[in-house]
């Protein structure tokens, strides 16, 4: 299994090299940049292939600053999680960084244990929220899939109705019902219709 990577971008190099020596002795990969550009033009370089990464990002930094390269990193669509390095006196524009989707910031000096725990549970996080998303992926494709009566008959089964309801309501043979049950219950991977509601739960809208 590939360890997770933290990408290390600060314009110091005594922290860089700290840092670096801090996660790599821990189990990580680490991955240092001495600037904003640079690592940007890494990232450009990943985009569709991005793997599992946490990010620490100075806040202070020329010519871009910890805050622009968070904003030019989130419009290539990254999904890392990130965790701004600050001093005292960048901690507003830390807190408005994760008002706009950075995951956490850390005061300048912190201690070792407490940033790679943030980064083990930023790492735990961006895996949790990547797997929700999968799922919902495959939900949207299993619900296009469905036959046109198969959505009818899902509309009804979710409205908890049972199988001669439903064949009354659409004109079908309760064992046509059964039948189109049973598609759409393999097709969305679900074996009862409360399971199947509370998957079409995180869809809504349903379309």
């Amino acid at each position: 299994m590939t360890r997770p990577r933290v990408h290390i971008v600060d314009d110091d190099p005594d922290i860089r090299d700290g840092l670096a020596w801090l996660f790599d002795s821990r189990g990580f990969q680490s991955a240092t940049w001495d600037g904003g550009l640079a690592f940007l033009e890494a990232a450009r370089a990943l985009q569709g292939d991005w793997g599992q990464a946490v990010v620490l990002l100075d806040m202070r930094m020329a010519p871009l600053s910890g805050s622009v390269t968070f904003d030019q990193l989130k419009a290539l669509g990254c999904p890392w999680p990130v965790l701004f390095l600050t001093g005292h006196g960048d901690v507003g524009t830390a807190v408005a960084a994760v008002k706009q989707g950075a995951w956490d910031f850390l005061e300048k000096p912190f201690q070792d244990n407490e940033l790679v725990d943030r980064v083990q549970q930023a790492l735990a996080a961006a895996h949790a929220a990547q797997h929700d998303d999968s799922e919902t992926q495959r939900l949207r494709q299993a619900l296009a899939s469905l036959s046109p009566r198969e959505r009818e008959v899902l509309d009804e089964l979710i409205r908890g109705h049972y199988n001669k309801n439903i064949a009354d309501h659409l004109g079908i043979t309760p064992r046509t019902v059964e039948f189109h049950r049973a598609n759409i219950f393999e097709k969305m991977g679900v074996d009862s219709a409360v399971e199947l509601a509370h998957k079409l739960g995180r869809l809504q809208p349903l379309g």
